[in-house]
């Protein structure tokens, strides 16, 4: 059997960029796989400080995250107040009210995980980095994008708690709120504002470096799925999910992101919002982090082995608002004007 050449797999590596994915959706594949092969490497009884060191490397990913972030860049997101209101909205309540409205088609207990994975996914606060990329990419507003990206990721400390805090407790279960947010707060919040208060001395370094850093955003991301799976594999949680499952979430997934597209895309003409602007609440408005959603879960569904299966609909989702996302963005950033139609 011929052995693939190395041509073929720069080949592949550039067709997966030009969809919007690159290695690191392989590489979460990738530790999905070790999981199953392996699950005594992460789970409780390993010898091996996984948590720990996911743990506060992932109050690094927030250090450095303010460390790049510059005042200056947030003020000049300031103005034109209806659109920020427009894109948190989608975020912290078009989203979950979407989710709430398909719970009756998750009538078993096996679906009601599912869906509390999809309720989770929806409660989360946008992404950062590939929302600011494809708002760029689709020439819309910068300066918003990035003043509503990262507003987005402080908002969510106190609004995803609550939301998931709120679901449980109407179920069998009820989550500790002002402990969770707390917690919180030390890992996210705090070494956020650290970073903010040392971005005029070390701003600099950090953007020197950004390519090396976001290679340890991923790597710690990467950590936290793997020890996240392993304990699901270890209590054998994912025996009543099937083949059709994954593909029946898949394409509620991509339902889920093309019904907020279109939501907004329709609520943004009827404001008559200028082209860029619309832009901006679309891609900002869609997307959804999975740094976030792995410290969350860590957080708000400690210790439970059901972890991975809850995470399993925000990976999914993550891959497919690349795949759709970077294809809009291209398209309508080939564009000269996109027509606001008249209300």
């Amino acid at each position: 059997m011929p052995v693939p050449s190395a041509s073929f797999f720069v080949r592949f590596r550039e067709g997966l960029g030009r969809v919007g994915l690159d290695g690191f959706f392989l590489a979460l594949l990738g530790v999905v796989g070790l999981a199953y092969l392996r699950p005594d490497w992460g789970n409780e009884a390993s010898p091996l400080p996984l948590d720990a060191v996911a743990s506060y490397g992932v109050s690094l990913i927030f250090f450095f995250y303010g460390l790049r972030l510059s005042r200056e860049k947030l003020r000049a997101g300031l103005r034109n107040g209806w659109l920020h209101a427009l894109t948190q909205a989608t975020t912290f309540l078009l989203f979950p009210l979407l989710a709430l409205a398909v719970r009756p088609f998750f009538g078993n207990e096996t679906g009601g995980t599912i869906w509390l994975g999809i309720f989770f996914l929806a409660a989360l606060p946008s992404t950062v980095s590939s929302s600011v990329v494809m708002v760029s990419l689709a020439r819309g507003n910068l300066p918003a994008a990035i003043f509503n990206a990262s507003i987005s990721s402080l908002v969510g400390i106190l609004l995803t708690p609550l939301w998931v805090g709120a679901v449980m407790a109407v179920g069998s279960a009820s989550l500790p709120f002002w402990g969770m947010v707390g917690d919180l707060a030390l890992r996210v919040a705090l070494p956020v504002a650290v970073g903010m208060a040392l971005n005029p001395r070390l701003g600099t370094w950090a953007g020197r470096y950004q390519n090396e850093l976001r290679i340890f955003d991923q790597s710690i991301i990467l950590l936290t799925i793997y020890t996240s799976f392993c304990e699901s594999f270890s209590e054998g949680v994912f025996g009543g999910y099937g083949a059709g499952t994954l593909l029946a979430l898949s394409a509620g997934m991509l339902g889920l992101f093309f019904a907020v597209f279109a939501l907004v895309n329709f609520i943004g003409r009827f404001l008559r919002f200028p082209t860029e602007d619309r832009i901006t609440a679309l891609f900002c408005g869609s997307k959804k982090s999975l740094i976030h959603g792995t410290v969350m879960a860590q957080v708000l569904f400690a210790g439970n082995p059901l972890t991975g299966v809850l995470l399993l609909p925000l990976m999914i989702y993550h891959a497919l608002q690349l795949l759709a996302g970077s294809a809009l963005a291209k398209a309508m950033g080939r564009r000269e004007t996109v027509p606001v139609r008249p209300a």
